[in-house]
């Protein structure tokens, strides 16, 4: 590019240029491993997956008593039930749920009476009780890559087994303040000296944005002592600040310094105050790529002014990372939220820009979920008066995140698989700015935030038992206008995930009968799919124990395999390997996207599917286990 003396470029324009110019070179942080819990604010350099469950054994949720749920059946306020001391233990919050037992019973509706205690309203298996693997399960991702670590992060990774991380390094960022009238902060100042305090304002902004700043001795107005400077601080900082001597002044050197070891990319942007602003680049001298080298203007609002409006794009593209205040703003709530009228409750939600209107979606309330802050876009605000929202009602939420973030958010809602992550993971590597948010409700619930216009796309696996077929039969029944798109994703295989060694020789569905299953909720294609093969071999499913136990994703179910409290689940083998347990062949099923026909040519949705159909993906899938790829990101025709 070549340089031009003060040009009057707009401001868009200016910082697009510089980014571009600075891509171009390469503009790179080295990363650093550091513990955990000194990671607050810093940037993930790859994705962090969770080596162990969150909680890792059975806990009590409640202080009360834990028992078998099934002695209670039938207890209601006429016919109430009566245990013996053999039935039941009594236990604290947090204790592991004892041997035998699968319910928690809180102390509140314990009725003491000597040495009989009654019941007067039945427990339900695993109520009052955190499972294994109910925040987090090992193998899943925890954050993505290029993500600043929170509180809630560190307290998510911790819980997760991460107990050192890999981070982008600080970045350093020197300041040379110029000019033979600039002088240290003095109380008494002589006639013609300026104090030099704008090397403690840009500081104090560095600071604040999560920057190391260092800060030079003044140099004075002569060419050669400032290039001197800048090579000095290139050597020493990820990037320079040259404070004044960047106009076109008679003892103006800054941009000929920076062209004199380096690049000038711009010198001169339309805004007022800030026009003279520098912009440029140095090599960096022991690393890969450029270092960014900015001379601000030596009025400090002027100063101010081009830090934020270009200083700061700049450090954030060298983080990874994008910045904007939070506000608070109006969205439609996706689903009916209930709320207690005794406190006034705070509920953490993702955010998406669905069919042009801002759709919030509540995220688990369970106190001990600190995952749900990890992905939590804003807080819904609901008033002690009221008892909560139904769907479709507008809601206040304090953003979290920037509405810049939210508006290009890709809102993935469907079928669980831990495809989505790393579709997401790879976004983000290839474009820095990319967001997923991704909600794991089902094939069915997919379909039906696709139908109420309350996502870009989803994932489907669903069998229809009369024709054999997946996915398109039910595009059909429920989209027969139209609206939506069937895109090719992968062939996956599910089976039976059991302990490692197989100790109960299962062999198929008709060696379930009197073991512990866990099962998938209801609406998931995994679930669909059970209840199909089941019927095949006459299974009873009111008999099978632990049918109605349901997870959300497919590594919940193998972490309660993993953990001995059940026997077998359907799954996925990508599940079975992170938890090095057997794995029994079922079927082999076509998972899908469900894409919406207007969202289809969002520059998301084209990258996610850019990115369906890379090698890349294809070697994460094949690290996985138990997928093929045939035509990825393919039309399928189904009208």
């Amino acid at each position: 590019m070549s340089y031009q003396y003060l040009t009057n470029t707009p401001l868009d324009e200016a910082v697009k240029n510089y980014l571009d110019a600075l891509s171009a070179q390469g503009l790179n942080l080295g990363d650093e491993r550091i513990p955990t819990q000194d990671a607050l604010g810093r940037v993930t350099a790859r994705a962090v997956y969770a080596r162990i469950c969150a909680p890792h054994y059975n806990a009590c949720a409640m202080d009360g008593i834990a028992l078998d749920a099934r002695i209670t059946f039938g207890a209601t306020e006429t016919t109430p039930v009566r245990l013996k001391s053999s039935d039941y233990t009594w236990v604290d919050t947090g204790d592991p749920l004892p041997a035998g037992c699968d319910a928690v019973i809180m102390v509140e509706d314990v009725v003491e009476e000597g040495d009989t205690i009654i019941l007067y309203s039945a427990a339900t298996p695993w109520q009052h009780v955190r499972q294994i693997g109910e925040d987090i399960s090992a193998g899943d991702m925890i954050q993505p890559s290029f993500t600043i670590i929170t509180p809630a992060g560190m307290g998510a990774m911790l819980a997760g087994g991460i107990l050192q991380i890999d981070v982008l390094k600080k970045p350093v960022i020197g300041i040379i303040p110029t000019g033979d009238e600039v002088v240290l902060p003095t109380d008494n100042p002589a006639e013609g000296e300026v104090i030099e305090f704008n090397s403690t304002i840009f500081s104090g902004m560095l600071r604040d944005w999560g920057y190391t700043p260092k800060v030079y001795p003044i140099v004075a107005d002569k060419p050669e002592e400032i290039r001197r400077a800048l090579e000095i601080a290139a050597d020493e900082c990820d990037g320079v600040i040259i404070n004044a001597g960047s106009s076109a002044g008679r003892e103006d050197f800054t941009a000929a310094a920076i062209r004199s070891v380096g690049e000038v990319v711009l010198h001169g942007i339309g805004i007022k105050p800030g026009k003279p602003a520098v912009l440029g680049m140095v090599k960096a001298p022991h690393k890969d790529g450029v270092i960014p080298v900015i001379g601000l203007p030596g009025y400090p609002v002027s100063g101010i002014i081009v830090m934020e409006l270009v200083f700061k794009p700049v450090l954030n593209a060298l983080t990874k990372q994008r910045t904007e205040t939070p506000a608070i703003v109006e969205a439609v709530l996706s689903r009916r939220l209930n709320s207690s009228l005794k406190y006034r409750e705070f509920i953490r939600t993702r955010l998406g820009l669905v069919s042009g209107k801002l759709v919030a979606v509540p995220l688990s309330r369970g106190a001990g979920v600190v995952s749900s802050f990890v992905k939590a876009d804003g807080i819904i605000d609901i008033p002690q008066e009221r008892e909560g929202y139904e769907a479709g009602e507008s809601v206040q939420v304090r953003l979290t995140h920037s509405m810049e973030e939210i508006r290009s958010m890709l809102v993935v809602t469907g079928s669980h698989d831990p495809l989505l992550d790393e579709v997401a993971d790879l976004m983000r590597h290839r474009w820095s700015g990319s967001l997923v948010g991704s909600s794991h409700v089902g094939s069915m619930g997919g379909i039906m935030a696709l139908r109420r216009s309350e996502a870009h796309l989803g994932g489907i696996h669903l069998l229809d038992e009369a024709s054999g077929a997946y996915n398109i039969p039910y595009v059909q029944k429920y989209f027969p206008q139209g609206g939506v798109v069937l895109v090719e994703c992968v062939q996956r295989t599910q089976g039976l995930m059991v302990a490692k060694g197989n100790p109960k020789n299962i062999q198929g569905f008709a060696d379930l009968a009197e073991l512990e299953f866990v099962n998938r909720q209801k609406g998931s294609g995994t679930r669909i799919l059970f209840d199909h093969l089941a019927g095949q071999v006459g299974m009873n499913l009111d008999s099978l124990r632990g049918y109605n136990r349901e997870e959300f994703t497919h590594t919940a179910v193998a972490a309660a395999i993993a953990a001995g409290t059940a026997d077998a689940g359907l799954g996925i083998l990508a599940a079975a390997k992170i938890y090095d347990l057997d794995f029994i062949p079922v079927a082999d099923e076509q998972y899908d996207l469900l894409i919406a026909e207007e969202a289809l040519e969002l520059e998301t949705v084209q990258q996610f599917l850019e990115i369906l159909q890379s090698q890349a993906f294809a070697d994460r899938l094949e690290k996985l286990g138990g997928y093929t790829l045939r035509n990825p990101g393919r039309i399928i025709k189904w009208h």
